[in-house]
C-alpha cells in the first residue's frame, strides 16, 4: 500500500513538473533565444567545456581518495568510473548512474559492492558539503534574489549538521553498528551488507581525507562557477559573477533529486527565471542554459558512454593486499 501511494505521489510531481516546463516553453521567445545560441563564440565555448571536464576529474580523485583504503589505487579507474556514472546520469532519471558506479568498481576491483558503495556515499557527501559551502557564504556574503535568501537558515542549518556528522565520522567510527536482527536468508544477507558498509563507512573516515576531499569540492564548485561564467561569455551574456553563482545556487537546489534525464528542462527554468532577477533577458538566458547544458551533457555522455562497456568487461584485479584491510580487520589470507 505505502509503495502504491508513493508512486502515485512521484507520479502527480512529474505532471506538476511537466505542467510547468511546458508553460515556461510557451512563455519563451524562441527566436531570441536561438539568435543567443547562433551567436555563440565556439573557442569560448570549448573552453567552458573543458573546464567543466576537469571539474569531473576532480570528482573522481576526491572519489580515489576513499576508495584507496579498501584496496582500490587506481585513479584511472576512479576517474573512468565517474565519468561513465556522469554519462547515464545524463540519460537516467533519479542519477540511475551511481549505482553504475559502484558496479563498475567493484566489478573491476574485485571489491565488495559495499564497501564501493560506502566510498561513494563518502563521495557524494563531500559534493553536498561544497554545494552546502558555496550556498552559505553566497546567501551571508552576496546580494541574491529573494528565493535565494530565504534559504538562509536552511544552508546554515544544513552546514552545523553536516559538520557535526562529519566530525562524529572522525571521532566515534566504534558506534556506527547495527541494531541485532534476527531471521535467515535476505534478512541475514541484508545485515552483513549493512554491517561491511557502516565498517568501511567508518573505518576511512578520517580528518586528514575529509580535509583534501573539502578542498577539492570547492575548487570543483569553482571550477562550475568558471564553466558558467565562460559559457555566458561565448554567447555575449552579459550576467555578473554574482549572478553566475545565483544561477548556479538554483539550479542545483534540488540537488540530488532530478525529474528528467540530465535535469533537462528543469535547469533552463531555474537559469533563466535566476538571470531574470539581475535584469537579464529571459529569452537569451534560455539559450545561454541550453548551451550550458550542452557543454557539459554531450562531452561527458559520450566520453561516459565510451566508458561504460571497458568497464562492465574489464579483467577483475586481485586486491587481497594490507592496504585494504580497515582499522580493526584481521590481514586476509587469500584472494579477496
Amino acid at each position: 500500500m505505502k509503495r502504491h501511494v508513493g508512486r502515485v505521489i512521484r507520479i502527480l510531481l512529474l505532471l506538476v513538473i511537466v505542467a510547468a516546463l511546458v508553460l515556461f516553453a510557451r512563455a519563451v521567445n524562441w527566436h531570441l533565444t536561438w539568435r543567443a545560441i547562433r551567436a555563440t563564440s565556439p573557442v569560448v565555448l570549448a573552453a567552458a567545456a573543458a573546464v567543466n571536464l576537469a571539474s569531473l576529474v576532480l570528482k573522481g580523485v576526491r572519489w580515489w581518495i576513499f576508495l584507496r583504503p579498501i584496496g582500490v589505487t587506481s585513479l584511472g579507474l576512479a576517474i573512468r568510473a565517474t565519468f561513465a556514472g556522469a554519462g547515464l546520469n545524463n540519460v537516467l532519471v533519479a542519477n540511475g548512474g551511481e549505482a553504475a558506479r559502484v558496479i563498475f568498481v567493484a566489478r573491476a576491483a574485485h571489491v565488495p559492492s559495499e564497501r564501493v558503495l560506502a566510498t561513494l556515499a563518502l563521495e557524494r557527501l563531500f559534493e553536498l558539503v561544497g554545494y552546502i559551502v558555496l550556498l552559505a557564504l553566497g546567501v551571508t556574503f552576496l546580494s541574491l534574489p529573494h528565493a535565494l535568501e530565504r534559504t538562509r537558515p536552511v544552508a546554515i542549518g544544513a552546514l552545523v549538521v553536516v559538520v557535526a556528522l562529519l566530525i562524529y565520522l572522525v571521532r566515534h567510527p566504534e558506534k556506527a553498528e547495527l541494531p541485532a536482527l534476527e531471521g535467515e536468508g535476505l534478512l541475514r544477507r541484508a545485515k552483513t551488507y549493512g554491517k561491511n558498509f557502516l565498517r568501511t563507512l567508518t573505518g576511512i573516515s578520517t580528518a586528514g581525507r575529509f580535509a583534501a576531499s573539502l578542498a577539492i569540492s570547492v575548487a570543483a564548485w569553482m571550477l562550475q562557477v568558471a564553466t558558467y561564467a565562460l559559457t555566458a561569455q561565448a554567447a555575449h551574456f552579459d550576467l555578473s559573477l554574482v549572478g553566475t553563482i545565483a544561477a548556479i545556487l538554483a539550479v542545483n537546489i534540488g540537488f540530488a533529486l532530478r525529474a528528467t534525464p540530465g535535469n533537462v528542462g528543469v535547469f533552463q527554468v531555474m537559469y533563466a527565471v535566476t538571470a531574470a532577477a539581475f535584469g537579464m533577458d529571459k529569452d537569451m538566458a534560455t539559450g545561454v542554459a541550453f548551451l550550458i547544458q550542452a557543454q557539459q551533457i554531450l562531452p561527458v555522455t559520450l566520453l561516459g558512454l565510451a566508458a561504460a562497456p571497458h568497464l562492465l568487461f574489464e579483467k577483475r584485479r586481485k586486491t587481497a593486499r594490507p592496504d585494504n584491510v580497515l582499522p580493526g580487520e584481521p590481514a586476509p589470507s587469500g584472494d579477496y
